[in-house]
């Protein structure tokens, strides 16, 4: 059985606070590393696909996208420290997810780099770990109070949406790059690139771990 409860809250803030403020700064600067590669990396693929036949482009691309990956997984390793203190098991899983992401983007690079092609559908399947492990980490952001509960609410909405939108786009039901369907990607988007680096940088976790500070229901799961 894990609870959350006092004692756990107090272990957020046991960490010497500038190994925290470091941590954060650190996670802060890889989501913006990590969002801006991929949509460069991604614009240039797009280009290959559209009809550009420069493969050193394409190459760029590549690999601006597996700088990407490996900033994905920095910043799940990084947080695994910071979360698990508010719930081990889904703490876990969030570096796993990030990894997960990470092979996915890499193993549709290579085959891109072979083949000359796309992966039908690659982008959607990076974005199944990404917004499966988006909800959990905004999760836990949300009732650990580490950042303002609207940034926290912001991540969770977008990774909800980004996952739902998913099995719409494999059914064609809408486009998530365009139209509507982009409208699903917006809003996780806002929270990687914008509000929650910008918090992180400036101003770090959140200090205050009070019982009161943090949500009184008890999380408990079965472990």
């Amino acid at each position: 059985m894990t609870t959350f409860s006092p004692t756990a809250a107090s272990k957020l803030g046991g960490k010497h606070p500038s190994s925290r403020s470091r941590v954060a700064t650190a996670v802060g600067i890889l989501f913006v590393l990590q969002m801006v590669t991929a949509m460069f990396g991604t614009s240039l693929i797009q280009a290959f696909v559209d009809g550009n036949t420069d493969r050193t482009l394409m190459t760029v691309g590549v690999l601006l996208m597996a700088c990407s990956g490996f900033a994905v997984v920095g910043i799940g390793l990084l947080m695994y420290p910071v979360l698990k203190d508010v719930h081990p098991t889904l703490a876990a899983w969030y570096p796993i997810l990030r990894v997960a992401e990470c092979l996915i983007s890499a193993a549709c690079g290579v085959y891109l780099l072979a083949r000359l092609e796309v992966v039908a559908n690659h982008l959607l399947w990076v974005y199944v770990p990404t917004g499966i492990g988006g909800i959990i980490l905004s999760y836990l952001l949300v009732v650990s109070r580490l950042v303002p509960r609207p940034i926290a609410l912001l991540g969770l909405a977008g990774y909800v949406s980004l996952t739902l939108g998913v099995p719409l786009a494999l059914l064609g039901v809408l486009d998530m790059g365009a139209g509507a369907g982009l409208l699903l990607v917006v809003p996780g988007g806002l929270f990687e690139l914008v509000f929650l680096p910008i918090w992180l940088i400036a101003k770090g976790f959140n200090p205050r771990n009070s019982e009161e500070q943090l949500a009184s229901p008890a999380l408990a799961t079965s472990g």
